[in-house]
């Protein structure tokens, strides 16, 4: 499904079954088609939804916040289990807070509930802009060769950067992003994820000391149904430089988890 309407999030599904158990929202200049051997991977056992964020891909809503993003992509998943990646998984976290009743589990893989200061805050929406700015002033592949080579993604190889799939974004949408959807303009839920009652798996590469960290914190506020696993051998992007180890993780933990 591909949409046009600034109201709708665009998605395409594959797998089995008759509606989708899992639905899918990739990271910041990624799209739907960007979860590669993992995505594969959980396809093979139902149907997933793959979803496009805000911005990416051929969905439009270029201008919604954190808040409006989560709304939509309820929209679009209906009841399933969400998994968000990085900007996609603080998507989906919001999502099981404002609408728990459709998220059935909830698996966030390097993702953040956001920054806690208000001064780092501000700094962080600061240099946001100034990213945003840096991509309309550039074009997107310009800023891709920026992007990915961020330390953060140093455990990337090129066919897992999905860089081709990255390119068909567009710079105006990818800014609006940043400066509407951006950790910096984000307010941060620290503070609530005690509410989350759904099973939560937390997902870290064993090399991403930042995420790691924050995953240690997001266990030990969201209480006895929040479960961590590291991915050894992997970064930032786990699920892309660690594929079938993460993609067996997550199903494994699928099987063991019961939904209520």
């Amino acid at each position: 499904m591909s949409t046009e309407d600034s109201g709708t999030l665009a998605w395409h599904e594959r797998g089995h079954g008759d509606e989708p158990s899992l639905a899918l929202l990739h990271g910041f200049t990624q799209t739907a088609h960007c979860w590669g051997p993992f995505g594969d991977a959980l396809a093979e056992h139902g149907r997933v939804r793959f979803v496009d964020a805000p911005g990416h891909g051929d969905s439009f809503c270029e201008q919604a916040d954190v808040v409006e993003a989560a709304s939509l992509l309820g929209r679009a998943g209906g009841r399933a289990t969400y998994v968000g990646y990085s900007m996609g998984g603080r998507i989906a976290l919001r999502l099981a807070l404002d609408r728990p009743e459709l998220v059935e589990r909830l698996v966030l893989i390097g993702a953040s509930p956001g920054i806690e200061f208000r001064a780092e805050r501000e700094q962080r929406r600061h240099s946001d802009g100034a990213l945003a700015d840096r991509i309309e002033q550039i074009g997107v592949e310009e800023f891709l060769n920026e992007w990915l080579a961020q330390p953060l993604f140093r455990g990337l190889s090129n066919e897992a950067a999905h860089r081709d799939e990255r390119l068909r974004n567009r710079a105006a949408a990818l800014a609006a992003s940043l400066r509407c959807a951006g950790v910096g303009a984000q307010a941060p839920v620290w503070n609530r994820l005690d509410e989350l009652e759904m099973p939560v798996l937390l997902v870290v590469g064993a090399d991403d000391d930042k995420y790691g960290e924050i995953a240690d914190r997001m266990r030990d506020h969201i209480g006895a149904n929040a479960t961590l696993q590291r991915i050894a051998g992997a970064g930032h992007t786990a699920h892309l430089e660690q594929p079938q180890r993460t993609a067996r993780l997550v199903l494994d933990w699928l099987a063991a988890t019961v939904i209520r």
